[in-house]
């Protein structure tokens, strides 16, 4: 697909006061509905506001709260029994009454503030889409270190919403504050597509020619998965579809989807070798030559090692011991998962970690 000069349409500017509608998809999310909507409605914007919410069936009692959530007359629920999130996220726009959209999430919770300076931010560039910062947090040792790991460029590989600091065009946005014009003229989000949904439908309001805005004084709290097992099924869900959307783009991706599966190959690489040498098929001058595969695996424990112990690792050694654990799992699933993804499609694959949730409700 051509790229029709990305950033240089000006997106239109919706009238002052004129609204805003904020979209969350949710499933299974009773432990941290609550507080998400909370920092929506305290949002201090001018003119209207509402929150569509669009319900999966959810199993731990998400449904039940979001309807005494409901009567606030703000707050407007939406079916999604397919349970996809771009499904969820279309029927919540549909629903919508307002020009500006603002995608939040039930895991997320806005900053005061974050809602007018986003506004502000797209009548200053003309963008038809901008997003912050994404400040992951936790509560326990293991959420802290996902946190930390979301937070470095080392975990999630430095996108700009993972901590940049320089305003400007991007490729994508976290979340994302957007002009509902320009959502409808590239069609809203890919239904066929289950992760990754926000990258592709900012790639098609790039190919537009609109502009995608990074601002670092936007800030968003999220909250990531509780357990390694969720952690594990969540990144290997969102590797096969980035392996999917490779498929379907090409060169549209950026070169840093593919530091993860490069280390699942080095590392069976180096299983192989290792086999190799220890049945003495590799042997002599050839086991030794054979030996440089391991170079890069041993520097990504290095790595992996420094920046488990070094600064911001955690207040303690839980902490630390549960960041040398995460960032393997993150990428190692992360990759294999997009291998699968680059050489089988993602199909039907479903993020099975937002399944069965036992969310505990925040303090």
């Amino acid at each position: 697909m051509h790229v029709d000069q990305p950033g240089r349409k000006d997106a239109p500017v919706a009238a002052a006061g004129a609204g805003v509608s904020f979209v969350m998809p949710v499933l299974n999310e009773r432990g941290y509905l609550q507080r998400a909507v909370q920092t929506v409605l305290a949002q201090d914007v001018a003119g209207p506001t509402e929150l569509i919410i669009a319900l999966a069936p959810s199993t731990d009692g998400t449904t039940e709260l979001a309807g005494e959530l409901a009567a606030d007359d703000r707050i407007v629920l939406v079916d999604n029994p397919e349970a996809d999130i771009p499904i969820g996220l279309n029927r919540a726009i549909r629903a919508a009454r307002y020009p500006t959209i603002v995608r939040v999430d039930a895991h997320s919770e806005l900053e005061p503030g974050y809602t007018t300076r986003a506004l502000a931010t797209l009548d200053r560039v003309r963008a038809a889409n901008v997003g912050g910062v994404m400040k992951a947090d936790g509560h326990t040792p293991f959420q802290r270190a996902v946190a930390r790991a979301y937070n470095s460029p080392i975990g999630l590989g430095g996108g700009a919403y993972h901590g940049g600091t320089q305003e400007g065009e991007a490729e994508s946005a976290y979340l994302g504050v957007m002009r509902r014009d320009v959502l409808e003229e590239v069609g809203l989000f890919d239904e066929s597509i289950r992760r990754g949904e926000d990258w592709e439908l900012n790639l098609r309001i790039r190919r537009a020619g609109y502009r995608v805005w990074f601002d670092p004084s936007l800030a968003v709290t999220y909250w990531p998965r509780e357990s390694w097992t969720r952690l594990v099924r969540q990144f290997s869900a969102t590797g096969r579809w980035r392996g999917e959307l490779v498929r379907r783009y090409g060169r549209g991706n950026s070169v840093r989807f593919f530091a993860p599966p490069a280390l699942v190959l080095m590392l069976a690489l180096s299983l192989v070798v290792a086999a190799l040498q220890l049945s003495g098929v590799l042997a002599g001058w050839w086991g030794v030559a054979a030996s440089i595969v391991y170079l890069p695996v041993i520097a990504y424990a290095l790595l992996v090692i420094v920046v488990a112990l070094g600064r911001g690792g955690g207040t303690g050694s839980r902490d630390r011991l549960w960041t040398l654990a995460v960032l393997p799992s993150m990428h190692l699933a992360w990759g294999a998962g997009f291998l699968g993804g680059v050489l089988g499609g993602a199909h039907d694959t479903v993020d099975t970690s937002r399944l069965g949730s036992r969310n505990t409700p925040l303090p």
